[in-house]
């Protein structure tokens, strides 16, 4: 979802690019670097700060650049480069409309050459007009069918990107997306080896605690287990917390009993 090609005489007044600026970084070692973060790095925030950082140096002019995370949680700005475009970002969640959030919607690249001029989200252009963003990329993040979120870059001057910015933020947008699935993943694993290590956990306890009850006198384990049961339900408390603290008093009556 890009703006039409302008007409010649439209395209005669579109300013060339600043011979001041430094050229853009080469693009095949930005794509490297991003390579080489998903096998050595681990962490989400680094992951973006990278992505980030290369958006910015492989667009020439380019004032800053942010990525979008959709998730559970909603939306929100992840390693924004300066103030400008964590702002920026901040005005189309609060409006719900801008570049960044059409290009997840629609899992389309989206540029504004002028936001003075384009029509698509009047209040956002307006909103960010004190904050002297006059043109806006952005490229949807696309894990398979999904789109998890957009990365985009804010530039001060009008009509500063063009198709090969559009073709350098698909490639970028495309490595972001496998960094976030692989951290996303990374994190899910993590969460998962928690939750085992605590039903374990857990499971060892009550195990513990119906041998106590069974050395009390109880007939079986199944009548140990209806003992911590029946004193969950009266305390209010979860089975496995019944089990720790009975556990638990036993650990503390035998350490007495055991001191001269």
């Amino acid at each position: 979802m890009t703006d039409p090609t302008p007409h010649a005489d439209e395209a005669a007044s579109v300013p060339s690019r600043d011979p001041a600026l430094p050229p853009p970084v080469d693009l095949a070692s930005a794509l490297i670097q991003m390579a080489g973060l998903v096998l050595s790095r681990e962490t989400v925030d680094s992951a973006l700060e990278l992505v980030t950082s290369l958006a910015a140096a492989t667009t020439a002019g380019t004032l800053g650049s942010a990525v979008t995370v959709v998730d559970e949680h909603g939306k929100r700005s992840r390693a924004a480069s300066n103030t400008a475009a964590e702002q920026a970002d901040a005005l189309q969640y609060e409006f719900d409309e801008g570049p960044c959030l059409t290009a997840w919607r629609t899992r389309q690249v989206v540029r504004i050459d002028d936001t003075t001029t384009d029509s698509r989200w009047p209040r956002w252009n307006q909103a960010v007009s004190p904050l002297g963003i006059r043109s806006v990329l952005s490229a949807p993040l696309l894990m398979g069918e999904e789109s998890i979120g957009a990365m985009k870059v804010y530039c001060e001057r009008p009509h500063n990107y063009g198709p090969h910015d559009e073709h350098v933020m698909r490639l970028l947008a495309a490595q972001a997306a496998i960094l976030l699935a692989n951290s996303q993943s990374l994190q899910e694993a993590r969460r998962l080896s928690r939750q085992l290590t605590m039903a374990l956990a857990s499971r060892d306890a009550v195990a513990q605690a119906t041998g106590v009850l069974l050395a009390r006198g109880a007939a079986s384990a199944q009548d140990a287990f209806a003992t911590l049961a029946a004193t969950a339900r009266r305390t209010g408390s979860p089975v496995q917390d019944v089990a720790r603290a009975l556990v638990a008093a036993v650990a503390v009556r035998n350490t007495r009993a055991a001191r001269p």
